[in-house]
């Protein structure tokens, strides 16, 4: 069965707090680095998924993000899939 690497980008939802992000985006004058807004921070998750296709791939995946990968309440997820390469 071919397999698939999958990366899937977690980011909170427009209006959600960021504390993390708020308190980078605070401390960058302090490092001497200016004109940067709009931080925000997420995670990367990535994955080899076993599957016939790359749209069955990204429906296992998309599944996961909905029962245990995310909050969906307050995280979007972004899933990108691309053939495994061999190694």
């Amino acid at each position: 069965m071919p397999a698939f690497e999958v990366l899937v980008e977690v980011t909170l939802r427009p209006g959600i707090a960021d504390p993390q992000g708020a308190t980078i985006e605070r401390s960058l004058p302090l490092l001497g680095v200016g004109g940067v807004s709009g931080v925000r921070v997420g995670k990367a998750i990535r994955l080899t998924v076993e599957a016939s296709d790359d749209d069955e791939a990204r429906r296992v995946v998309e599944d996961l993000c909905a029962r245990f990968l995310t909050n969906p309440v307050i995280e979007d997820a972004t899933v990108s899939v691309a053939a495994a390469s061999m190694r």
